[in-house]
């Protein structure tokens, strides 16, 4: 099990859940493969989309339903500064995933992070687990509390 998939794993049962971590056959970078891969709605899937703040230099997670594009002008009122795009030394290096496996849960470092109300509709949303090939299902509630997300509308 790789390092990152453990961080998860173990994110969620700290937070007292019983993870239902699934490993695909085929990987689950986009949102279409993880929805294919889950049997799920498009918009069940909690695509993790990490900003480079241009003030801070923090990356900035926007969780958003797999249908959606984030916004970049509503993103960065959001939070508050402009908004970059986030290379994958800075996703490396401060949530310890590589792009195309970020989980909302289970960072190297705190992270600020805003919620799709789009997502709220669902029983159920599946996210990235750490790897390409990994998914998890969770309330988006849970996940709200979980992420410490506010949220927010961000999308277009």
């Amino acid at each position: 099990m790789s390092k990152s998939l453990k961080r998860v794993r173990r994110a969620l049962e700290d937070a007292g859940l019983e993870p239902n971590i699934l490993e695909m056959e085929a990987e689950t970078r986009t949102a279409a493969q993880a929805a294919e891969a889950a049997g799920c709605e498009l918009d069940q899937i909690a695509k993790s989309i990490i900003f480079r703040g241009e003030t801070s230099g923090a990356a900035i997670l926007f969780l958003t339903a797999g249908g959606n594009q984030v916004d970049a002008t509503k993103a960065a009122d959001l939070a508050g500064e402009p908004l970059g795009k986030a290379d994958a030394a800075l996703v490396r290096a401060q949530t310890g995933f590589a792009i195309g496996g970020v989980a909302p849960v289970g960072h190297l470092s705190p992270i600020r992070a805003f919620l799709d109300p789009r997502l709220m509709e669902f029983d159920t949303v599946w996210a990235a687990a750490g790897t390409p090939r990994h998914i998890f299902e969770i309330s988006p509630k849970t996940l709200e509390t979980l992420t410490s997300a506010t949220l927010a509308e961000f999308t277009s």
